[in-house]
């Protein structure tokens, strides 16, 4: 009974987390909020319908990088407060740790959740550009981001900085060697995760099938409030901008992307040829659903999930 009032106090901290955080984004959640109430609102209905959705993807892709049947039910309300928890904490690790507890309760040991982890993040990667790459060839002069750069800036130089930082990443391992022997020992297990899950259809279905309908569903309902306000730009070129902005602010560790998806959205749409208000209005519409929205109600089924020790 000692313990009662710690768990109900752990329970409390998803809620208490949220009112912090909405205070101090207040201007953005009001000026979202003013600009879904001004767009059509079938439009937002599918934007809405397209992010439920994106939950049943996760939660395919998730079980997916397990061998174990995972509850379908706890699953997916899992993945749903995992979106809360991610929301407040940097580069994925609120949704991350939720995770881990999950697959812990499901009695998965420490050395295979962490690979699925890092599956999971392998294959959303992969998918995520090779849809950018598809659409790049498809719309070739579709994403003008040489008109948003310095003169002195070309994506030469962008391309070179980020091979030059995963080299100097390898080289750190490679010259540190008990993080060598951490890393070596993750990857073997890792890479006999992979193997063994890639016998399985049904896995791998789930898998890659989860991870390529995620960011497409993400990127419809950022077309669906796009036309909801009248976004004078090609529906391709919306999905375009989506996949190139969240690539690029998967770069940038805030919590939930404020700042960093919202900057790279308006900055993709605006490279695309839309008005940089249009575009703005635009991306703060589809941020109030996506984030602002399920904000509450997936700190509530955390706190649920917490209480009935399902994480």
């Amino acid at each position: 009974m000692r313990w009662l009032p710690l768990r109900q106090a752990l329970c409390l901290l998803p809620l208490i987390a949220v009112a912090i955080w909405a205070g101090l984004h207040h201007e953005v959640l009001t000026s979202g909020a003013h600009e879904v109430l001004a767009a059509d609102g079938s439009w937002l209905l599918a934007a809405i319908g397209t992010t439920l959705l994106g939950w049943v993807a996760v939660s395919f892709a998730r079980q997916g990088t397990v061998h174990e049947r995972l509850p379908a039910g706890r699953l997916f309300a899992t993945q749903f407060a995992a979106g809360a928890a991610n929301h407040l904490l940097p580069s994925g690790i609120g949704a991350s740790a939720v995770n881990i507890r999950f697959m812990n309760r499901c009695g998965i040991p420490p050395a295979r959740y962490s690979a699925a982890l890092a599956l999971y993040f392998l294959a959303e990667g992969v998918s995520r550009v090779a849809l950018l790459g598809a659409l790049l060839l498809a719309f070739p002069e579709a994403l003008r981001l040489q008109a948003l750069l310095p003169e002195r800036i070309g994506l030469g130089l962008l391309a070179t900085v980020g091979v030059a930082a995963a080299l100097a990443a390898v080289l750190t391992v490679c010259a540190i060697r008990p993080l060598r022997r951490t890393v070596g020992g993750f990857l073997r297990t890792a890479l006999t995760d992979i193997r063994s899950l890639h016998t399985r259809p049904r896995r791998v279905l789930a898998l890659w099938g989860g991870s390529f309908a995620f960011p497409v569903l993400q990127a419809a309902g950022l077309v669906a409030v796009a036309l909801s306000l009248d976004l004078p730009v090609p529906v391709a070129h919306i999905v375009l901008a989506y996949m190139a902005a969240s690539v690029i602010a998967a770069m940038v560790p805030s919590p939930g992307g404020i700042g960093s998806v919202d900057a790279a959205l308006v900055l993709a749409l605006v490279a695309t040829g839309a008005p940089a208000t249009t575009a703005t209005s635009t991306v703060l519409a589809y941020r109030v659903i996506t984030v602002w929205l399920p904000l509450l109600p997936g700190a509530l089924v955390l706190g649920a999930l917490v209480k009935r020790r399902v994480v």
